[in-house]
Formats: structure tokens, sequence, C-alpha cells
């Protein structure tokens, strides 16, 4: 069993140190920042997400996605097709993003998170899984203006974040995740998904991962154990039938087990972290289990976030079973 995060990182510090970020994103509205210089502020508030995150005792650390203003437009503006428009609500959460509006064919341009990776690789003594945001969710999350076909659409993205993958891949990140919330609003749609997964990972060389959060799979599950991705991700905690759905599923991949509520301040116990795992252990051994968040760290307070990772780690530990010396 490793421990890791799904996601974003809480961007605002703990008191009483100065939220750097959020002063340097409004210098650059103002135009009181050098490019270069708010870069260097992203690099370190970058490392230093990434050193709580060893901190609290993570076996595989994110970047936290420091850089990311939402879950979309990061990806979105850098790929050939797309214009950012107005504010919408994420899902039925308190943030916002410019939701992406397709105006013409999907083309990858050039690396998009092949830099901020080696950034985090290089501020890490331990393993950095890249992630990026899946062609499903994508295209679900984003008006279409020229396709006017979902299907065309996700496969067209696939195809040109396969390039993506293949660059992180080459440049050695060691795991690499796609995110694809929005398949638990469309289960109908999961077949899509499963094609659109195999056009991503086939013959990728690196660990692959899918993570889906803020629902269950129960139903849709199977369609993605038919695809070369070794870790799918579930959210148990707003997907509580995502126990049904490995039940019901000859689950033969690793799972990322999201138990510990990302949207909660309400503090699980290691042992009942450690009770849940248990309770996983029954359909999924140990060792093809990676324990973390339900969703992304974002919508709760540092100090909030950094508390859940530590217990989680210990709930970890006393989950392994004790071995004779």
């Amino acid at each position: 069993m490793r421990t890791t995060a799904v996601s974003h990182y809480p961007k605002i510090p703990n008191r009483p140190r100065p939220a750097r970020l959020r002063a340097a994103i409004g210098k650059r509205d103002r135009g009181q920042i050098t490019p270069e210089e708010f870069a260097r502020v992203q690099d370190e508030v970058t490392a230093e997400v990434i050193a709580e995150q060893i901190e609290a005792g993570l076996d595989v650390v994110t970047d936290g996605q420091i850089r990311w203003d939402d879950d979309l437009t990061y990806i979105a503006s850098r790929l050939e097709g797309f214009q950012l428009g107005g504010l919408i609500r994420y899902f039925d959460t308190n943030t916002y993003y410019r939701q992406p509006r397709v105006t013409g064919p999907v083309r990858w341009r050039r690396p998009i998170l092949v830099r901020d990776y080696e950034f985090a690789a290089s501020a890490s003594d331990k393993p950095v899984k890249a992630v990026l945001t899946g062609p499903y969710t994508l295209a679900a999350l984003s008006t279409d203006a020229h396709y006017n076909d979902r299907r065309k659409l996700v496969l067209d993205l696939a195809d040109a974040l396969r390039n993506e993958v293949e660059a992180l891949a080459a440049a050695g990140a060691p795991i690499i995740q796609v995110s694809e919330p929005a398949i638990v609003k469309e289960k109908g749609d999961a077949p899509l998904v499963a094609e659109a997964l195999a056009r991503l990972f086939d013959g990728v060389e690196a660990e692959t991962a899918v993570y889906t959060w803020f629902g269950d799979l129960d139903g849709a599950l199977p369609a993605l154990l038919d695809t070369p991705v070794d870790t799918i991700g579930l959210d148990f905690r707003m997907g509580p039938a995502n126990w049904d759905a490995i039940k019901a599923a000859k689950f033969d991949k690793t799972l990322g087990f999201g138990i510990v509520d990302a949207r909660n301040t309400k503090m699980e116990s290691p042992q009942e972290i450690a009770d849940a795992v248990k309770r996983v252990g029954e359909h999924v051994p140990l060792d093809r289990l990676y324990l973390n968040p339900s969703a992304g760290l974002e919508y709760l307070p540092r100090e909030v976030a950094f508390d859940k990772l530590k217990n989680m780690v210990e709930g970890a530990r006393l989950a392994e079973p004790v071995t004779a010396h």
C-alpha cells in the first residue's frame, strides 16, 4: 500500500505566513510584476507544498497544481481549438472556472506540463505524479461550437493529450494520472471514456491512472477495468456506492482508495482510516492499493489538508499487517 495525493493542494498557506501567490496574482493583474518574477513565486509555492506533502509522509506527491487557476483552463488554454469564456461553477462546489469553448479542431501544440513536472521532480525526494485533466471531462465541461459531436471531440482530445502523456513519460514521470470526474455524472458514456483511455495510455512506458470524484462508478466500472490503465481512483465519500461497485466487479487493477474526505473539515482519525483500509482489503489486496483523499484538497484550509494527510499516513501504518521477525 502506498499513500498519495489526488490533484490540487491548497495554495493559501497557514497563518501567519503571507499568501505570497495571492499577492503575486494581484500584482500580475495590475502589471506590477514581471512574468519571470511571477513564475519564481509559483516555483517557490510549488516547492513549499511538495515539502508539506513529504512532511505529512506521502509516498507519492503531486506538484499541487499551484500554477492552475482551476481544473480545466490550464490545459484547455494551451491546446489549439479552445477559447476561454465566462465563469461557471465547478460541479456543486463553491469554486468556479472559465468555461472553455471549442471553436476549431483540437490539436496539441507543445508540451504543457513537462517543465512543471521537471521542476517538481527536482524539488522532491519522493516520486512525483504528473496530473492532467482527462479528455472526457474537458469535453463535458466545455461548450462545443465546432464538433457538435461529443464522441468526436473526446477522441480528438484523447489524441491530442496522448502527445502530452508521451512527453511526460519521456521526461521521466513515473506515474501519469488523468482526472475524469465528469464520468460519474454521465455513466452511460463509460465506453467512450474507456476508448479515450486506450488512446491515451496504450503502450505508454509509465504507471498510469484515471481518477474520478464527486460520485460513484457503480454500473460503469467494468468498462474502465477493461482499459490499459494501472490504477482507478474512486471517491468513497461522495460515492458510497463504489463499495458495491468493487464488490460486483472483478477488480484486478490498483485502487485509488479515496476515503479521506477532501471537502469536509471534519478530521478522520487514523484508526477510522485503518478500519476503512481493512474493509477495502477484503476486496482489493493491500499491495494493489493507493490510499488517498477523495479528491483534490483545494476545498480545505491548508492546515486541515496537511493534518488529514498526516492522519491518512498514520492510518495506513496502522492498517499494515504486522510481520514477524
